[in-house]
């Protein structure tokens, strides 16, 4: 054993050339080949030395995927981003912040874990914020909270899923203003703290239960970190029970024990239900019971899932069989047709009358839903298609022609390509126009160029004023960080109120007109106090700035990330606290009628790719990064800001756009109102249950 600076003990076993490290205050074993830790490990000894307790013993990165896992995690662990960290009980959740808070620039700063589940509900406050003597009974001193004990280092909140909700607004409230007030006082203690958040809980189901409030969980999830459960990684299984096995034999003085190759073999077949947990104590009971030198198969006593039994129904030919057995043997007419009809319907009802579902779930085309729907009066007899410039055009689907900005889930789903490999199996065709900005997709929406599109929040507004037949079919959720009012580095702009008189550059009829509006109004100030410069939507105002020409610039997301690293940019104030930057799906009014199903194979597919876009954005970043001609480590940061997702339009949606719209037009920007709600289809996207 050696004694490391950090004040742990540094054990290392291996049978092979290794070298020291010093990564968590824990044992380590690093591999010769990549220099990089393999085995990071909590000892007895180390627990002892640690406020809080370490539930994770061990984490090998020795599998392909655990690899890719420790790419991830290098790269997020040296800036200060919020991060979840979602993963089965039993993965090493807390072992994973630990590693990001020693590879960070905070790791000279306390590393302090909190489990939210352990947290009594009546307490819950002071022991997060701290309290002040005599705040409740029993409060007899002054007492820190985590928060304040965390400071200038990381704060892991583990089980967060389980946090009380009236504890998650107040939660919300700290990440935003970076401060906390202890329970029983009124002033308000600034903290430097990064918090990183864990849970095995599905937040997303969460959301949907009312047990989580979605704005906590997007300030969470600036980065999001999926750790994959120990089937998943197979290749860790072998040398985390190497390492269980030297742990234990060493303490329970059984030295000499070795696993038997068939033992190692049950051990890599096993699906391990309670992960890195089980596998430890599955190790640690074979040590302690094993008769022999070597641990056997019959040594392995692995826990079981407890599962409810159910009598199984026979298969499904056996149980069609039976029935048109029956029908034949009692004389009935037309088995065949009656068969087959009663499939049909089973799956268009099952798939609540969406005929793409529908062909998936039965196993057949899309041709061949609708001859069998027609023949059984279902449907009307199939016609000629057309798209929404009236032409007619043959085959079952019409062409699908979307307009997308590079930057955004549609470029996302374009690079894809399964959107185009879906529609292809029905008979259709994607079409994909690129526009700069979402002005012109809505203008393209307008003039029956392209049946579907995805912009901003005010867009659409402008475009409705001018007329766009256009229907809101969905939104995302909001991304207030991801656009900006920027000025030069040496800029004397330091305040809102500077900018009265300034010249500022933005592109019309996009989010950025919103977020200049709202920021003048929020300190009394109207849009005629400043000079507007209207830009080109592919011009580029830096230029601009450096010669004095403009003041500030509004823009977003990549750009505004790419120019905060490559300029000398100030951000003045972002999107928070004055616009949501929510993203909206548009379809034109006729397509959107006639194609509803089609949509909805669409909103299916660009929920997917934001999903991509959050769980992967580094893998996402280097697939299209070249399109974008913006530096991939920039476009990582702004796709962590990207809202993903789709939801169906609701009331809540609906007027919240409607104060943008009315705003607008208040304010003399648009020429006349507009009533969002006459632009809604509230049965879209209500089949297939977005999140």
């Amino acid at each position: 054993m050696d004694w490391d600076k950090r004040g742990a003990w540094v054990i290392v076993r291996n049978s092979g050339p290794s070298n020291l490290v010093n990564d968590l205050g824990g044992t380590g074993i690093m591999s010769s080949e990549t220099g990089r830790s393999r085995v990071l490990a909590f000892d007895a000894d180390i627990r002892s030395k640690n406020q809080a307790t370490i539930r994770a013993t061990a984490m090998v990165f020795e599998d392909p995927t655990s690899r890719a896992l420790q790419t991830d995690l290098d790269r997020l662990a040296p800036s200060d981003a919020t991060i979840l960290i979602n993963g089965e009980t039993g993965t090493g959740k807390e072992l994973i912040a630990r590693y990001i808070h020693a590879r960070s620039k905070r790791a000279d700063g306390p590393f302090v874990a909190v489990n939210c589940g352990a947290l009594s509900e009546s307490l819950a406050e002071a022991d997060l914020f701290g309290h002040e003597k005599g705040a409740f009974t029993g409060a007899l001193n002054r007492q820190i909270g985590w928060f304040e004990a965390a400071n200038t280092g990381t704060l892991l909140l583990d089980e967060i899923g389980d946090l009380a909700l009236p504890l998650q607004v107040k939660l919300l409230r700290v990440l935003q203003e970076r401060e906390v007030t202890r329970v029983g006082s009124r002033q308000s203690i600034p903290v430097d703290v990064r918090v990183i958040a864990a849970t095995n809980v599905d937040l997303d189901d969460a959301i949907r239960a009312k047990r989580f409030r979605e704005d906590l969980y997007f300030r969470l999830t600036v980065a999001n970190v999926r750790l994959p459960g120990l089937r998943d990684r197979p290749a860790d299984i072998g040398p985390l029970a190497q390492f269980f096995l030297e742990l234990y034999r060493e303490r329970l003085g059984r030295r000499d024990l070795t696993f038997d190759p068939k033992a190692l073999a049950e051990l890599q077949r096993h699906g391990w239900p309670g992960n890195i947990r089980e596998l430890e104590n599955v190790v640690h009971n074979a040590v302690l019971l094993a008769p022999g030198q070597r641990i056997l198969p019959q040594d392995l006593r692995f826990q079981r899932r407890i599962e409810i039994s159910a009598a199984q129904p026979a298969d499904l030919e056996s149980q069609l069989r039976a029935s048109v057995a029956s029908a034949i043997v009692a004389g009935e007419e037309g088995v065949y047709d009656r068969a087959v009809a009663a499939i049909v319907r089973a799956g268009f009802d099952l798939a609540d009358g969406n005929q793409i579902r529908a062909a998936e779930m039965l196993g057949i085309s899309r041709n061949t839903l609708r001859t069998q729907l027609s023949h059984l009066g279902v449907i009307a007899q199939r016609r000629r298609l057309r798209n929404v410039a009236g032409v007619a055009r043959e085959g079952s689907l019409p062409e699908l022609r979307i307009g997308y900005q590079k930057f955004g889930t549609a470029g996302i789903l374009r690079a894809k390509g399964t959107l185009d490999a879906r529609v292809r199996q029905l008979g259709g065709r994607v079409d994909w126009i690129e526009f700069p900005a979402g002005p012109q997709i809505l203008d393209a929406i307008r003039r029956g160029e392209i049946d579907f599109g995805s912009t901003g929040e005010v867009p659409p507004v402008f475009a409705q004023a001018d007329g766009a037949p256009l229907i809101y079919v969905a939104y995302g959720p909001p991304s207030p960080h991801g656009e900006a009012i920027v000025v030069k580095g040496q800029s004397d702009i330091w305040r809102i109120e500077d900018l009265k008189g300034k010249r500022i550059g933005l592109n019309r009829g996009s989010n950025v007109h919103y977020l200049i509006v709202r920021a003048l109004q929020s300190v009394g100030l109207s849009i005629d106090a400043v000079s507007l410069v209207y830009l080109g939507p592919a011009e580029s105002p830096v230029s601009l700035l450096n010669q004095g020409l403009l003041d500030a610039w509004v823009i977003w997301d990549p750009v505004l990330t790419a120019v905060q690293r490559t300029h000398d940019i100030r951000i003045l104030v972002d999107g928070s606290g004055l616009v949501l930057n929510r993203q909206f799906y548009l379809a034109h009014e006729r397509y959107a009628a006639e194609n509803a199903d089609i949509i909805d194979l669409l909103m299916v597919e660009l929920q997917r790719a934001g999903e991509q876009a959050a769980r992967q954005p580094n893998a996402v970043a280097h697939a299209i990064y070249r399109d974008l001609d913006v530096d991939v480590s920039a476009l990582e940061v702004a796709l962590g800001r990207l809202p993903c997702g789709a939801k169906p339009i609701d009331d809540e949606i609906i007027q919240e756009q409607q104060a943008i719209a009315d705003t607008m037009h208040s304010l003399g920007l648009i020429a006349r109102p507009v009533s969002i709600r006459k632009a809604t289809r509230p049965t879209l996207g209500k089949r297939i249950g977005w999140r």
